[in-house]
């Protein structure tokens, strides 16, 4: 009887919401459900699952209700994993230290520093 009142409120529940809501909860649970069969005992979560649990969370406010096979601490914990990540290869891409001076503006310097000495 309980799980009778449980199933009508959640009826109830999934009337008033929106559609893409209920797109978006049954994307998430289907996606969890995919983690699950891929697995034998614990959920092996690849890049791909975290990329998209970080995009959920940002775009949908009720992501944490339908995450069940990690905490919500751990999809925010991937987010700042990702954004260090990134931050760190786009600061590692140029050549370290100062980027060189050109001999003309070297030059220029070294005439206007011996026209006014001061």
């Amino acid at each position: 009887m309980i799980e009778f009142i449980r199933l009508c409120a959640g009826f109830l529940v999934a009337l008033l919401k929106s559609r893409a809501a209920l797109q978006t909860e049954n994307l998430a649970l289907r996606h969890q459900l995919c983690v699950y069969q891929r697995s034998v005992k614990r959920p092996k979560v690849r890049s791909a699952d975290r990329i998209l649990w970080s995009l959920l969370a940002k775009t949908w406010t009720r992501w944490k209700d339908a995450l069940i096979f990690v905490k919500p601490d751990t999809v925010i914990r991937w987010q700042r994993k990702r954004f260090n990540e990134h931050w760190r290869r786009l600061s590692r891409s140029g050549a370290p230290g100062r980027p060189p001076v050109a001999e003309e503006v070297k030059e220029l310097v070294r005439t206007m520093s011996s026209m006014n000495p001061t």
